[in-house]
């Protein structure tokens, strides 16, 4: 059964054999199949890359590895870049391509002349270090700025405009060093804190006599039973950090700007403080007063330092710049010029009126005004002025003013140039402050007449120049130019700063600003 079942399987085994060869040569020319044996091919291909990583086996060719591994990273990209990475990716492409140009620069310019690039590079350095150098000398007073020239005239139109007002007579303005900040005071005690740009005040508020004491003031003095908050003037440090005032009750005040607050009070004088002054870039305050002294103090460590002696009446103004001096002007008819380190002075005397009020133009020179209407001119070499300019505020026109006092103290009968006709005071034409844009040829000066005069100073040849009035009623009892020379303080009022000889009812009370064009 076993052999006969062997014999029926063998001959369909053969025939088998020559069935299959017969299919797979009829198969081996089909199209079909032929392309579905690639394709297990491919199959198998691909299965041996998806299991190469899993087994450590390698790719046949490395290209061909590294194409699919490019590929599958570019899929990846496209398909899981964000914004903010596409953001970041492009500009990494653009830093890129700005490193490689500067690189490219870089490497031309060193393939340049080594002589050429140093010599340009010396210009540069050369060109600098003269831009410093004329900064430094225009800042100290020995060089003068050229501003005068380019100050166009003023438009009918245009005019002071005042920012701040005080219900009395202005007695002193100034300035901060950024020009940004204002200050002012009235003879109520009034001090105001003011923005230049935008006018808006800030008080100052006195604290009351227990603190003042605390602060170091005396007991008044004399008859007076309370210290008086009348102040006749003004001087803000460098730094911006210390304003210091000075009035009738014969004390230094000295605030903390930042704050506001009264931080120190200086005694020592005996009369009024008619004025002050701080020394450029440094914390040293100048005290004038009607006690015929000088005083120096230091306002960083509060304490006393000297006193200067030499006026023979009492001391109406006081100015100085960088250096280690101070010029001051009397009612004995002198100035004077104060040599701090070596002690000593050096004294003008005017030539037949006093004088009212002074300033630096430069180290060497000096600007004076009079009680007679009259500009002085002075230079350090000379005892007598270079040059003067008489009746520079004549008041020729009628002004609305009431006499207060028919012999007055110090003042001219009347200027050679005015009619006698015409109604006209002495104390409307008594210069009664002078200003000098710092280290510029660019001066003002103010009156009662009703004007402000600008003036450019020249050579000594030449002397001074009058350029334009700028109208503005009242006593101008302060000027102050900003740093720039594009625009004048000015403090204005009813009434004279150091007295009440007259008074100007049409005039207002407050701190009025003009604006200078400059080409």
């Amino acid at each position: 059964m076993a052999g006969k079942n062997l014999r029926k399987r063998k001959p369909s085994s053969q025939q088998n054999k020559d069935n299959n060869k017969k299919r797979f040569s009829s198969i081996s020319h089909d199209p079909f199949f032929h392309n579905s044996d690639s394709k297990r091919r491919n199959k198998f291909d691909d299965e041996d890359i998806n299991s190469s990583d899993d087994e450590g086996e390698e790719f046949d060719s490395e290209g061909e590895k590294e194409a699919v591994a490019v590929e599958e990273d570019n899929e990846e990209e496209i398909t899981e870049e964000t914004p903010a990475e596409k953001k970041k990716r492009l500009a990494e492409a653009f830093l890129d391509r700005m490193r490689a140009r500067e690189k490219r620069e870089e490497e031309d310019e060193e393939l340049e002349d080594e002589g050429a690039r140093r010599e340009r590079e010396g210009e540069r350095d050369s060109l600098i270090a003269k831009i410093l150098q004329q900064e430094q000398l225009e800042e100290s007073g020995r060089m003068r700025r050229a501003i005068a020239s380019r100050v166009q005239k003023p438009e009918t139109t245009e005019g002071f405009r005042f920012l701040v007002k005080h219900r009395h007579p202005v007695t002193a303005v100034a300035l901060s060093e950024d020009d940004t900040r204002g200050f002012s005071a009235s003879k109520d005690g009034t001090i105001f804190h003011w923005d230049v740009n935008s006018g808006k005040t800030e008080k100052y508020l006195w604290p009351s006599d227990e603190v003042l004491k605390s602060h170091g003031a005396k007991d008044p003095q004399g008859r007076a039973t309370k210290h008086s908050k009348h102040v006749l003037a003004l001087a803000v440090s460098s730094d911006g950090r210390y304003l210091a005032s000075g009035g009738l009750d014969r004390h230094v005040h000295l605030w903390d700007i930042r704050t506001r607050q009264h931080v120190q009070a200086f005694p020592g004088h005996k009369g009024p403080v008619s004025c002050l002054t701080f020394r450029q870039g440094t914390s040293e305050l100048f005290s004038g007063s009607f006690d015929r002294s000088v005083k120096i103090w230091n306002a960083e460590d509060r304490t006393y330092i000297n006193t200067l002696f030499g006026h023979q009446s009492e001391v109406l103004t006081i100015d100085s710049l960088r250096k280690e001096r101070v010029l001051t002007v009397g009612r004995d008819r002198t100035m004077h010029l104060w040599k701090v380190p070596e002690e000593s002075q050096l004294v003008f005397r005017a030539p037949a009126s006093s004088l009212e009020c002074c300033c630096f133009i430069s180290n060497d020179e000096f600007l004076s005004g009079s009680d007679d209407g009259s500009i002085e001119h002075w230079n350090i070499l000379r005892k007598k002025p270079v040059h003067i300019i008489r009746n520079a505020h004549a008041s020729l026109t009628p002004i609305n003013f009431e006499q207060r006092h028919n012999g007055l103290s110090n003042g001219h009968i009347e200027n050679d140039a005015q009619d006698s006709e015409k109604p006209c005071s002495t104390a409307l034409s008594w210069v009664s402050s002078v200003a000098v844009c710092r280290s510029s040829d660019l001066a003002a000066s103010g009156a009662g007449n009703g004007s402000i005069r600008l003036w450019k100073i020249e050579s000594e040849s030449k002397g001074i120049c009058p350029l334009f009035e700028l109208p503005l009623v009242g006593f101008v009892n302060s000027l102050s130019f900003a740093k720039s020379g594009r625009f004048l303080i000015a403090g204005v009022g009813q009434e004279p700063r150091l007295g009440r000889w007259e008074r100007n009812a049409a005039a207002r009370n407050g701190v009025a600003l003009h604006r200078l064009e400059l080409s």
